[in-house]
């Protein structure tokens, strides 16, 4: 809470929220953040039915009376908004997954504790550091390339960190086998790597996201929600011969990719990418402008929108090991779903909002020159 603030004054009271249903209809978010605002945090609330990340990112939404209550009040606002969006079913699910990661961090124990915490000057490079820490968006591109269109490229882990963390997640999966506990696996497509999130490492990413990847978001994807990032899957994934060797052509469940190869000795395995686009246009052709294989080197990563079309060819030799975080913004979910024109975003949108466009002068020169005739 705000320590300035005067407790003289009673602060404003919380909308009711009785109308026999239990459901806050008096409650609403303004539909332009307050960029000004600075939020709380709540990462020291224990037992949240979301994100904590979710409540800080919310706070700028929330209507102006609401905006200087102490934390409590705002707090009870955005859950009982948030429990509107999400069903019984949901939320039991969340109750099960976090006890199923309670079950793993109260036996797993960990190799490399150093690595749980963030610890910037330990796992990055200087010249990473540097542009983030400066912040804008000279900054920024001045370590990147850029590739492709939309795919972005730049040197970010220190080789030691990487190591580490080869380290930890194979500590881990010997864990798993000696202990035979039943894991998740990162997502439907690998069989292999394991989900980091689920193991001890949340807070650590949460902050590789706030600190770090969504002030670069902001600039590089403000259209697909990179200003208001506020949850994660953070992952590892392997390839080899007696690994996952291959990932098919598919889209990311994110809106921001963040994809930083580890290592160890590999050849193949590139990416390729293939456009971007919406739910509509997800399975149509590629343009030749649109196709793009990226290389990976150790320490490097790679920076794209989640709805960016990739897929990994083959490792024909040894170990690639990925370090992946999808970052994701509950705000820009909400706002899709009224979302008609993505024509910012999506390539097949934008070419087809450009051929109405042309048909339209077209059509108004035609209607011109009938009339000069």
């Amino acid at each position: 809470m705000d320590g300035s603030q005067d407790r003289s004054k009673p602060p404003p009271q919380t909308p009711s929220t009785a109308n026999g249903n239990g459901v806050a209809s008096m409650m609403r978010l303004r539909l332009k953040p307050e960029k000004e605002h600075k939020s709380d945090s709540y990462q020291d609330l224990q037992q949240l039915e979301f994100s904590p990340l979710l409540f800080s990112s919310l706070e700028h939404y929330l209507p102006a009376n609401m905006l200087n209550v102490p934390r409590e009040l705002k707090l009870r606002y955005m859950r009982e908004i948030l429990l509107r969006y999400s069903t019984e079913g949901e939320r039991t699910r969340i109750q099960r997954h976090r006890e199923y990661r309670e079950r793993i961090t109260s036996n797993y124990q960990s190799l490399h504790e150093q690595l749980y915490t963030m610890q910037a000057e330990q796992f990055f490079v200087p010249s990473f550091l540097n542009a983030v820490n400066e912040g804008t968006e000279d900054s920024f591109r001045s370590i990147m390339v850029e590739p492709s269109p939309g795919v972005f490229t730049f040197e970010m882990l220190q080789p030691r960190f990487c190591e580490l963390l080869v380290s930890e997640v194979e500590n881990f999966e010997r864990w798993v086998h000696e202990t035979r506990f039943r894991i998740m696996r990162p997502n439907t497509m690998n069989k292999y790597g394991a989900v980091l999130d689920d193991f001890g490492f949340e807070t650590m990413l949460d902050k590789l996201m706030e600190e770090f990847i969504r002030p670069i978001s902001r600039v590089l994807f403000p259209e697909v929600g990179g200003a208001t990032l506020d949850s994660h899957h953070g992952f590892v994934v392997e390839y080899g011969i007696d690994r996952d060797v291959e990932l098919g052509f598919h889209v990311d469940d994110a809106e921001v990719t963040l994809n930083v190869c580890l290592g160890k000795q590999f050849t193949g395995g590139e990416l390729y990418f293939r456009g971007v686009r919406c739910d509509k246009h997800v399975n149509s052709e590629t343009l030749s402008e649109e196709v793009f294989d990226y290389p990976h080197v150790p320490g490097h990563a790679v920076l794209h929108r989640g709805r960016h079309r990739h897929g990994a060819r083959a490792t024909i030799s040894g170990r690639r090991v990925n370090l992946l975080l999808w970052c994701r913004s509950s705000v820009f979910r909400e706002l899709r779903k009224y979302q008609k024109d993505c024509s910012n975003w999506c390539g097949d949108c934008h070419r087809e909002k450009k051929e109405r466009q042309r048909q339209s002068v077209a059509a108004t020169k035609l209607e011109l020159l009938n009339k000069d005739g």
